[in-house]
């Protein structure tokens, strides 16, 4: 992945991540953590925009190798598609599973256009319902809902992708000859009438009746079915269901709903087969913030239990505010007596965090510019009027600053092109080396939790891309601290907030020329006093940290990180909820109020 001149911060974070979700296998959770604001729905734009340009990559490149081209459900296609739902059935073959090309099915929720409802999660189920039956087509998904079957495992791993409905074709073919020869048998009585001017026989007109009503009443309930389903959307049944509180209050209500998505699952594989490549339906909930405490602890249900079956083909990107959307969980009354940590109820829905971090140098300098080429007559009136003084606001003069100091970063940028950048494929291998390696210890400090697996393997190639294109990656950040990090920053997400709150504050008064060469786990140590008068305030957030005896190994043993080591490491942890420092900031401004500041001052 190469980094244009141009390209900003923020581009940079939404590449990586969009490059991640190409690759990534489902289901998975995206924790996007961002401040609430314009600037997430921004974010949001680009990360759609470069896993679309992904997948165009990928399938130009699959295209190129294998020769296939991906089946689209266009003019002859869809009628090809209607014919194979009707007379085929999908099989699950190698040659499916190993297809790379993809292609992304965008679902955008905001809550708030369904805060009102008091079903806050049936919301999100229909809106999926309702734009998978736009994307595919109201017949595709009708004439399935009534005939289709759900997609199997091959026998022959290497055999056809689609089997003839052998009994099905029979059943059909037998009602038409049955429907015929009744048709056939009602009329003989004319003819003979015709023909020997004798009256028709009861016989022929008793079996006709009977063969034409039983086959024509099996077709005709077949075709009743199938309009039904065309008519009749998954998003009306579930509106149904949830309308009608004598079904709601039933046991099997949610066992229903969940009928629905498998309905949609099991859609999208067998398009996956017809079209030849995966299908990811992408779900991107915001505005979770603006809505009840219960109602946000039913979405997140409702993620965990209906959009999470092991095959099921969704990225769920969850836009919050941690800050936020955590005092809205440990207020839901839904969450008393089972989980008051609102931080271990959002790491059990998210399996790929992602801090997005504040807003970088480039990003502010090229808001900076727009707003500074929006006021151009504003700026070059004082100029025309007061070449040589100036004005009193220095208007002028800051946009002359901010141009030469732009022009100065764009020449920058040119000369460390000229450079080669590491490849990220042998960093990323060989930090997963370093995980499940028996030679190293970093695998004695991954928990035992598959989910927590799953968040550590899935944050090391956004952390090694993003140190990459930030130059940051050096000789000196091998693959094993750049895991050691993504590790530490897992387990102990609070005590090392506290390390870096340290760093950065000591920095602001002022440090010695040997502090970069510090050991965080010094840092931790002069400042753990601190951390524990403030415990009470901290309670839900250091219950997040692993065991602190392990923690004090780590540091101070295996992995002896510097502050400087932490400084280049600092721009690249998305996994590290930002959050947690910021109140730690505020705690403990609040509490050096009280300092003895000594008084001395000079006269």
């Amino acid at each position: 992945m190469s980094l244009p001149g141009k390209q900003t911060e923020d581009d940079i974070y939404c590449a990586c991540l969009s490059k991640s979700l190409c690759h990534i296998s489902t289901p998975v959770t995206v924790g996007f953590y961002a401040p609430f604001g314009s600037r997430v729905y921004m974010l949001l734009d680009r990360i759609t925009k470069c896993m679309r340009e992904e997948a165009s990559r990928i399938e130009e490149k699959e295209s190129y190798l294998s020769r296939e081209k991906p089946r689209r459900p266009e003019g002859l296609g869809f009628l090809c598609l209607l014919w194979h739902l009707l007379f085929y059935k999908p099989l699950v073959t190698d040659r499916n599973i190993e297809r790379k090309n993809i292609q992304f099915v965008f679902v955008p929720f905001s809550a708030w256009q369904y805060a009102g409802s008091d079903r806050l999660w049936a919301g999100l189920v229909t809106t999926l319902c309702d734009r998978v039956r736009s994307h595919f087509g109201a017949l595709p998904i009708g004439l399935y809902n009534a005939l289709g079957n759900p997609p199997k495992r091959a026998p022959d791993l290497d055999g056809e992708e689609w089997v003839f409905k052998k009994k099905f074709c029979i059943k059909l073919c037998l009602a038409i000859v049955v429907f015929v020869v009744g048709i056939v048998l009602l009329f003989v009585p004319v003819w003979t009438h015709h023909e020997n001017e004798v009256e028709p026989g009861n016989l022929y007109t008793v079996l006709g009746s009977a063969a034409a009503i039983i086959s024509g009443s099996g077709m005709l309930m077949t075709v009743f079915k199938v309009g039904k389903n065309v008519v009749i959307s998954q998003k009306k049944k579930i509106e149904r269901m949830i309308n009608s509180q004598k079904f709601s209050t039933q046991m099997g209500f949610m066992s229903e709903v969940k009928k629905e998505i498998e309905v949609i699952t099991n859609l999208v594989k067998c398009m996956e087969i017809f079209q030849k490549q995966k299908i990811r339906i992408v779900l991107q909930i915001t505005s979770l913030e603006l809505c009840a405490p219960d109602k946000v602890v039913g979405v997140l249900d409702a993620m965990n239990t209906l959009l999470s079956d092991r095959s099921a083909p969704f990225i769920s990107i969850l836009v919050v505010d941690p800050s936020i959307i955590v005092s809205c969980l440990e207020s839901a009354s839904s969450m008393k007596g089972m989980a008051d940590n609102g931080y271990m109820f959002l790491n059990r829905t998210v399996t790929l965090p992602f801090s997005v971090p504040p807003l970088g140098t480039r990003n502010k300098l090229q808001l900076l510019r727009k707003a500074v080429q929006g006021t151009e007559d504003l700026i070059d009136w004082p100029c025309r009027n007061d070449v040589n003084r100036g004005t009193k606001t220095g208007i002028a003069e800051s946009a002359r600053l901010l141009r030469d100091e732009l022009a100065a970063e764009d020449e920058t940028e040119k000369d460390e092109e000229s450079g080669t950048s590491p490849s990220p494929g042998r960093y990323i291998q060989d930090a997963f080396h370093v995980l499940h390696s028996d030679q190293e210890h970093l695998h004695e400090y991954i928990p035992d939790s598959i989910a927590q697996m799953r968040r550590i393997v899935n944050t090391i190639p956004v952390t090694i891309h993003l140190l990459i294109l930030n130059r940051v990656l050096s000789k000196s950040l091998t693959p094993k601290s750049v895991a050691a990090w993504v590790v530490l920053s897992n387990q102990w997400p609070c005590r090392l907030s506290w390390i870096l709150q340290c760093i950065e504050d000591k920095q602001q008064i002022g440090t010695s020329d040997d502090f970069e060469a510090r050991l965080l786990w010094d840092i931790f140590r002069d400042g753990s006093k601190e951390l524990y008068s403030m415990k009470e305030g901290l309670k839900n957030i250091l219950d997040l940290d692993a065991d602190p005896e392990v923690f004090q190994r780590f540091l101070s043993i295996d992995f002896p990180f510097t502050v400087q080591d932490a400084k280049s490491f600092l721009k690249c942890t998305v996994s590290l909820d930002k959050s947690i420092k910021y109140k730690m900031g505020l705690i403990r401004g609040v509490n050096n109020l009280g300092k003895d500041w000594g008084d001395k001052t000079e006269t």
